[in-house]
């Protein structure tokens, strides 16, 4: 594997999860913010 592919590999693969961990807190959050104090 050439080096541009594992580097253009790798940032993608952590892009990808930035992008689903970013996705997922802020889902988290919205959804407390709609809840309020009350927890599940």
């Amino acid at each position: 594997m050439y080096w541009d592919e594992a580097v253009i590999f790798g940032l993608v693969t952590v892009g990808m999860m930035i992008a689903f961990m970013g996705g997922f807190a802020a889902f988290i959050i919205r959804d407390q913010k709609r809840k309020g104090k009350r927890l599940p």
